[in-house]
C-alpha cells in the first residue's frame, strides 16, 4: 500500500497543499521545465530535450495521481478484490487522441500552477471524474483557484481557466485556433457551467484539495468581494511541428483578454507515451517492493 507519509499531500504544514503537491511536484522540480522564449503577443515555452526525457521518471506518478489519488487507488483495489494495477487500467485513457489531449492538459495544468511562487494555486482534479476513459473530460480544461488570503474572501483572489489543445502528429487538426476558440467559449459561458458541474461532482467524488467553499466562493460572486478571472489558451505541440503551426498564427486572431501560450515538447508522442506506460508499471514495481502492504 502507498505510504502517506512518502506523499507530500500528507506531509502536513511543512508542504503547503497547492496542486503542484497534491501531485507529488515540487516547484524546484518543476519550474526549470518550462523555458520561455522572447516577449511576443503570446508566450512561447520550450521544453527542453534533457528535460522531457526526464519525465518517463517524474512525471509518471503526477499524471497517475492526476486521475486517482493514491489512497483512493489502493481503497477501491481492496475493495473490489483486485489489484491497484487494474483499478489503474481502468482509469487511464488507451494510446491515442485522447491520451495526447489528457496529457496535453496535465502538462497545462502544471506550468500555470507553477507560475504561481508567490501564493499557492489549488484546483480540481478534472480526469478523476471522467465517465468514460476513453473520452475527453467535459467542460473547462483547467481550473485554478487562487486565494491568498483564504479562508479569507479577497480582491486579491483569482481564478484560472485554460483551454488545451494538443498536437502529436502531423495533420491538419490546429491546436492553437482551436485553443483559442475554446477559450472564448470559456469566458462566455463555459468556465460558470463548469464550476457548477464541479460543485455537484464535489458532493460525490474526489476532485482534489478543493473544497465546496472554494467553489462557493467563485460559483457565488456576489455574495463575496470582486476577483478576478484569467483565461488563457494553450497549445501543447511536438516540437517538430510548432514552427510550422506558428506560421499559421495571426497575432490580430488573439482574442482580447486572452493569454495564448505555445508550448513545445520534443517527440511530444514518445513522451506521453513513456509516461503513461511509467503510470501503469508504478503500480506493478510498488506491489513488488518488500515494504508493500498487500
Amino acid at each position: 500500500m502507498y505510504r502517506s507519509a512518502d506523499i507530500p499531500e500528507f506531509q502536513g504544514d511543512k508542504v503547503k497543499r497547492g496542486h503542484l503537491n497534491e501531485l507529488g511536484l515540487q516547484f524546484d522540480t518543476v519550474l526549470p521545465w518550462f523555458v520561455a522564449g522572447p516577449e511576443q503577443q503570446y508566450t512561447r515555452i520550450s521544453v527542453l530535450p534533457e528535460q522531457a526525457a526526464k519525465w518517463g521518471d517524474v512525471l509518471r506518478d503526477a499524471v497517475r495521481r492526476a486521475y486517482i489519488s493514491d489512497q483512493l487507488l489502493a481503497d477501491r483495489a481492496v475493495a473490489a478484490k483486485t489489484t491497484r494495477a487494474a483499478i489503474l487500467a481502468a482509469k487511464l485513457p488507451d494510446p491515442g487522441s485522447v491520451m495526447s489531449g489528457d496529457f496535453g492538459e496535465i502538462v497545462g495544468y502544471i506550468y500555470l500552477a507553477s507560475r504561481e511562487q508567490a501564493a499557492v494555486a489549488i484546483g480540481p482534479k478534472k480526469w478523476r471524474l471522467k465517465q468514460d476513459r476513453t473520452k475527453a473530460a467535459p467542460g473547462s480544461d483547467v481550473v485554478q483557484f487562487v486565494l491568498p488570503q483564504w479562508p479569507t474572501a479577497s480582491v486579491a483572489d483569482r481564478l484560472v481557466c485554460a483551454e488545451v489543445k494538443a498536437k502529436a502528429t502531423t495533420g491538419n487538426f490546429a491546436p492553437i485556433a482551436r485553443a483559442m476558440e475554446g477559450s472564448q467559449k470559456d469566458s462566455t459561458s463555459r468556465l460558470s457551467r463548469t464550476l457548477v458541474w464541479l460543485r455537484e461532482r464535489a458532493l460525490f467524488d474526489d476532485i482534489g484539495a478543493v473544497t465546496l467553499e472554494q467553489l462557493n466562493r467563485f460559483i457565488n460572486a456576489t455574495e463575496f468581494p470582486p476577483y478576478t478571472r484569467q483565461f488563457h489558451a494553450i497549445a501543447v505541440i511536438c516540437a517538430a511541428l510548432v514552427d510550422a503551426e506558428l506560421a499559421a498564427l495571426v497575432p490580430g486572431n488573439i482574442p482580447p483578454g486572452c493569454a495564448l501560450v505555445v508550448i513545445s515538447i520534443p517527440n511530444l508522442q514518445a513522451t506521453y507515451t513513456t509516461v503513461y506506460e511509467g503510470a501503469h508499471r508504478s503500480v506493478v514495481e510498488d506491489a513488488e517492493k518488500p515494504e508493500a502492504i498487500a
